[in-house]
């Protein structure tokens, strides 16, 4: 009966419901999903964390009719759904008015308190959601044609003026999700800092700025990188030249502020972003923060997204508003499984003292389901090609050259302290797998040249501590293999979120000793999964056992000779020099 009643509509009785459903005068529903009653985990830092401030609600000039009107209204019905579907399957049938009909059932659904998935069925692209042409076409050249659940989520309440906090997997979308709704909005009214993004590591807010440079270059957008390690002259003059979006790490900003003479400043910033919000909303950052948003105008819009829901994060999300401002709209991830189901998760259970000869035999005998990612070495020469994965003859070739060693899949190998990912870099080099590290000794070119060596694949193995867990986009890497068990079980959902990224599959191992039980257990805890058992032949691990041996004992004599303790020494006591507010001698 409903099939025929749809098949009897014509375009002109469906604009007639679209003028008429705006004339009941009833508020939207709020675009605010609270978060579910639950354990609450009031930490120490709640108070110290309130001096957030959310945007105030904006009166509006049209009223209760207005989109921005987000205030509470009564909730639809299943008929009300079930009329926006029959509208849509209208939409579908009549090509003259799909358009404008699929743009405003798009924001019918967008102010519905309903469940994510059935936006996401309905949204099925970002024209829908009102991104502008210019956007639109950004995206398509980046291959990003279908909006994820995070990006459907939260891109209509940004949009829409709100403050959001969005919860999901580790390569989900996330940049994009803020990225678009701040280059809608800057390209309205462009002028000066107009958006500051605030992440915990420096190699992260470089692929920020990238990004937004990406999108943004039909709109002609400037962005600076505002992160410890770079000259600071040079990055005062960029602040001076007054950017668009600055990216930065919160330490350097606020040295900055501080040392400006006030040519510059952030009276005018529209949108704060804070990414790998838990990361940031700890201690360590605690006084930084409190600095900035000392500085930054009550009226801007405020974004926190993240892979983990930490105490801090669900504080923030269920405190009750202030007096005058709306509570920021909260995307919550419904899966209790923290990581993707595309990734595969196993530990290996190996004594400490032969860890490296079972790293050695799982690189040169990765899992079966990662060797086609396997990648070529670029030929030294001005016209070079890369040969297609598991091209035998190539690879045979490649062979020979690097001593009879086929090189792994991308790889990353995640340790806890800089000094063991300097040794194992030197470890698998002097073993002839090419290898490359990134962790917080290196300088900031050392490091950014490590990453870009690993990206392009010239080099398939890097070694990195967790300044390389936290939102690095790398394709295709194929494995994760955890050479430590990190201290903190939501560290792991990080680490091997830089595998099995949008939708692809990946491998993630884990190295267990006698001492990490009790790590395994917690990790698994954590992210609502087991993780499966992975059988190496003793026979084949041990038979490089002395060449490892060897291996070992020249690493460790590198590592003598380049004085790289004797420069942890002096880190750690310029630290505590720092902490106690005691002047380095020069």
């Amino acid at each position: 009966m409903a099939k025929q009643k749809r098949s009897q509509l014509t375009i002109d009785d469906l604009l007639r419901l679209q003028e008429e459903r705006p004339s009941k005068r009833t508020r939207l529903p709020a675009l605010n999903s609270s978060a579910p009653a639950g354990n609450r985990h009031p930490t120490k830092y709640g108070d110290k964390l309130g001096f957030i401030s959310f945007a105030p609600e904006t009166a509006s000039d049209e009223g209760e009719d207005s989109q921005d009107s987000v205030g509470p209204g009564p909730e639809f019905t299943k008929k009300d759904e079930s009329d926006m579907l029959e509208m849509r399957e209208e939409i579908d049938d009549n090509e003259d008015g799909g358009c404008f009909k699929l743009s405003r059932t798009a924001q019918i659904v967008a102010h519905t308190p309903k469940s994510t998935e059935m936006r996401t069925h309905l949204v099925q692209s970002f024209n829908e959601m009102g991104i502008s042409a210019p956007l639109g076409a950004a995206l398509r050249r980046m291959s990003i044609h279908t909006p994820t659940e995070i990006q459907v989520a939260c891109i209509p309440p940004l949009l829409a003026g709100r403050d959001c906090i969005g919860h999901a997997k580790t390569g989900s979308g996330k940049t994009i999700a803020f990225a678009i709704p701040i280059l809608q909005k800057l390209s309205d009214d462009p002028y000066g800092i107009f958006a500051i993004i605030l992440t915990p590591t420096r190699e992260l807010a470089f692929q920020i700025s990238e990004q937004f440079a990406v999108l943004g270059a039909p709109l002609s957008i400037r962005t600076s990188v505002i992160v410890g390690g770079m000259d600071m002259m040079t990055q005062a003059l960029e602040l001076d030249s007054r950017p668009h979006v600055v990216v930065a790490t919160p330490g350097r900003i606020v040295d900055h502020l501080k040392s400006s003479s006030g040519d510059w400043d952030l009276s005018r910033v529209k949108f704060l972003v804070l990414d790998e919000a838990d990361r940031l909303l700890t201690q360590t950052f605690a006084p930084e923060l409190a600095y900035l948003f000392s500085t930054l105008p009550g009226d801007r819009q405020t974004c926190l997204f993240t892979a983990t829901l930490t105490p801090p994060v669900e504080t923030l999300a269920s405190e009750p508003p202030k007096p005058g401002k709306m509570r920021p709209f909260f995307h919550r991830s419904e899966s209790t499984v923290e990581t993707v189901t595309s990734l595969q998760q196993h530990y290996v259970l190996v004594p400490s003292h032969v860890r490296e000869t079972y790293l050695f035999y799982l690189l040169c005998n990765p899992p079966e389901n990662t060797i086609p990612l396997r990648r070529m070495p670029l030929e030294p020469t001005e016209n070079w090609r890369k040969p297609k994965s598991g091209n035998t003859k190539s690879m045979r070739k490649a062979t020979q050259e690097q001593g009879d060693i086929v090189q792994p899949p991308p790889t990353i190998i995640f340790c806890t302290k800089p000094r063991t990912a300097a040794y194992l870099t030197s470890l698998l080099k002097i073993m002839s797998i090419r290898t490359t590290a990134l962790h917080s000794r290196l300088t900031q070119r050392e490091r950014l040249a490590s990453l870009s060596l690993f990206r392009s694949g010239v080099i398939p193995v890097l070694v990195s501590t967790d300044v390389g867990a936290r939102g690095l986009d790398i394709e295709d890497v194929a494995m994760v293999i955890n050479w430590d068990l990190p201290n903190k079980p939501e560290e792991y959902t990080h680490r091997v979120g830089r595998t099995a990224r949008v939708g692809k599959g990946g491998v993630a191992i884990s190295f267990v000793t006698e001492k990490d039980e009790s790590r395994v257990l917690r990790i698994e805890d954590r992210i609502g999964t087991k993780l499966t058992a992975m059988n190496m032949p003793e026979d084949g691990v041990l038979d490089k056992l002395n060449a490892v041996s060897t291996a070992k004992r020249l690493a460790n004599m590198e590592l003598h000779d380049s004085n790289f303790g004797k420069r942890e020494e002096i880190h750690k006591l310029t630290n505590q020099e720092k902490r106690w507010g005691v002047e380095t001698p020069v």
